[in-house]
């Protein structure tokens, strides 16, 4: 049979934080800002830009997301719903004589990792999305998010948990979002797409680019790639690095869900974002060649 991605879990421990509550989301919009004549517009070196960015992690400021964009040579930090002017205020104040080099942009909605329950790949209580089927040798596994696997022991095919999968075997959650699991069951057919598309290569995709996702909850979505190297902090100490960020739209039960182009390349695992896919939304995804390279496995 052939396992289709994503959703997580309610429940035990940290699980309370990890409940996805979405809301209504559309694409980012700039905050207003004062006009600047081009003759005032200020240049920042890597060194200033990297110290604004570091100092927006500083603030820690739950809703929040950054990435240093090259053409505009700003910080664009993405904002949730949640975050208030006195915490603006906040992230400002961290950067001092960089605050200039922040540009500041707000999306409707909640950052969460996108998860609930449902159907799709079940662990004790949660469910998520399977990635991307991989092997080593003529072991095979599948990738998913790492907050899935957080915590999880076995993994079944249908919700009432009578068709093992197989164990976790690996998770990185916070800091990274990836786990993986070992196939133990030998019935399972394990083939080597996401949704309709044969993956035949993982890499990193480019600011621009044309991407797909699939997810359990709300199937096959588009949407292009607005930043790399993003950094999300979704709260309670959540903080992840390193995150591809996108346009496509995502729900509770995508999480972990396979991130890919047209021409069979894999790019990512879905993390977590805000919106839904009735208004739109900014979803991030966990780099899936950092995955491969961590666990030894690649696609096929």
């Amino acid at each position: 049979m052939r396992i289709k991605r994503t959703t997580p879990r309610s429940g035990i421990t940290r699980r309370n934080r990890l409940i996805a509550v979405t809301t209504g989301l559309v694409a980012a919009a700039a905050v207003t800002v004062p006009t600047a004549q081009a003759s005032d517009a200020q240049t920042f070196s890597k060194t200033q830009l990297k110290s604004a960015s570091a100092s927006v992690l500083k603030a820690d400021i739950p809703g929040t997301a950054w990435a240093i964009d090259e053409k505009s040579g700003k910080v664009v930090v993405t904002v949730d719903s949640t975050v208030s002017k006195a915490e603006l205020a906040e992230i400002k104040e961290a950067a001092g004589s960089n605050a200039d080099a922040l540009t500041i942009k707000h999306t409707p909605g909640k950052f969460n990792k996108l998860i609930k329950g449902g159907d799709a790949i079940y662990a004790s209580s949660w469910r998520c999305s399977l990635g991307f089927n991989v092997r080593s040798g003529s072991t095979y596994y599948f990738l998913t998010a790492g907050h899935c696997t957080d915590g999880a022991g076995t993994w079944y095919s249908n919700s009432g948990r009578t068709t093992v999968l197989g164990p976790t075997t690996g998770s990185s959650f916070p800091t990274n979002d990836y786990g993986i699991v070992r196939y133990s069951n030998t019935s399972i057919t394990k083939d080597g797409t996401a949704g309709s598309v044969d993956i035949t290569s993982a890499a990193t995709p480019s600011v621009g680019t044309n991407v797909i996702r699939t997810g359990s909850t709300t199937g096959t979505r588009t949407g292009r790639v607005t930043a790399l190297n993003a950094t999300v902090n979704y709260g309670g100490g959540d903080i992840v690095y390193g995150m591809i960020q996108t346009t496509v739209c995502a729900e509770p039960g995508d999480s972990g869900g396979p991130l890919y182009g047209s021409n069979g390349v894999a790019y990512g695992l879905t993390s977590g974002g805000s919106g839904n896919c009735t208004s739109g939304g900014t979803t991030f995804f966990q780099p899936v060649t950092e995955a491969l390279s961590a666990y030894g496995v690649s696609v096929y």
